[in-house]
């Protein structure tokens, strides 16, 4: 789990570098591209040689996870306001624990609920409220939703089926090949000029593509693969605390402390959910998954 954590810590800092310096004034297509291409080449002189069927589920799970992904998610900001694009992101642990459940043929109502009180500790941490026109923009966030939960989901299934233990750092390149494979079409495509104009701005860039991308994601997979799917669903909604904390104190915005807390308590509670139950018969183990 300390990887979860440390992605989020990660993460937080990089949402805000995002809105303040990048959000609206670098294309949102070359940002992507760049992050991904950046990514690929730290994990370059780690990729090996894979089998066939494996290498093409990593390219598929990149692919996914993050290429379409980030054209969904940044497509929703033509469509919704920042405080609807957050309230409906808050659905991807619910994704996560089903999608886990049937890929697994079995169904945990513990994690299921503390998925959703995840979502609800989200949503009393973000809600402000809705416009009148949203309903497509709600489905173009769950595509965004669904598709970062199914690279997540996919990536843990696939490393647990693997009869051998594989190094995570040789397989990853891979990963972001899939992204790359879908980024690049949609920024020759869709791409504007908007590219960046600042030292401060190429800098950002390249800390979201080495780090927080390509680090970050790295370390958030396997992180996946070392805990639970309830303690993976609620930790994908722990970035909204984060944020806005981080928000506060550096950014000085303008956040509603008592919802902050009642819902990071919340958070806390649903991660509870999810440690194992230990008994007499097989001590420590918890649906067949360790924290």
């Amino acid at each position: 789990m300390s990887y979860l954590i440390a992605v989020t810590l990660l993460w937080a800092f990089s949402f805000s570098l995002i809105g303040v310096y990048l959000a609206g004034q670098v294309d949102a297509y070359f940002a992507v591209l760049l992050r991904v291409l950046l990514a690929l080449l730290v994990f370059l002189p780690f990729m090996r040689r894979l089998p066939l069927a494996l290498a093409v589920k990593l390219i598929a799970l990149g692919a996914v996870q993050l290429g379409l992904m980030y054209l969904f998610y940044y497509q929703s900001f033509l469509l919704l306001t920042v405080p609807e694009v957050l309230i409906f992101s808050i659905f991807t642990p619910v994704y996560i624990t089903l999608l886990y459940d049937v890929l697994q043929r079995r169904f945990s109502n513990r994690f299921l609920m503390a998925a959703l009180l995840a979502v609800v500790a989200a949503a009393i941490m973000r809600f402000k409220g809705l416009t009148q026109d949203y309903w497509l923009g709600f489905v173009v966030v769950q595509a965004a939703n669904l598709c970062f939960a199914m690279g997540q989901v996919g990536y843990k299934i696939l490393l647990e089926q693997q009869p051998v233990k594989l190094a995570q750092h040789q397989l990853f390149g891979w990963f972001y090949l899939g992204a790359v494979i879908v980024a690049l079409p949609a920024w020759w495509v869709l791409g504007g000029t908007q590219y960046p104009h600042s030292a401060t701005q190429w800098a950002i860039l390249l800390w979201l593509g080495l780090v927080a991308s390509g680090a970050g994601y790295y370390c958030w997979n396997k992180g996946a693969t070392l805990v639970s799917s309830g303690v993976l669903a609620v930790m994908n909604n722990m970035l909204i605390p984060a944020g806005l904390v981080v928000n506060i104190v550096l950014w000085n915005r303008d956040e509603n402390l008592l919802s902050l807390t009642i819902g990071s308590v919340l958070l806390i509670l649903s991660c509870m959910l999810c440690k194992p139950v230990r008994n007499s018969v097989n001590p420590g183990v918890a649906n067949g998954q360790t924290n």
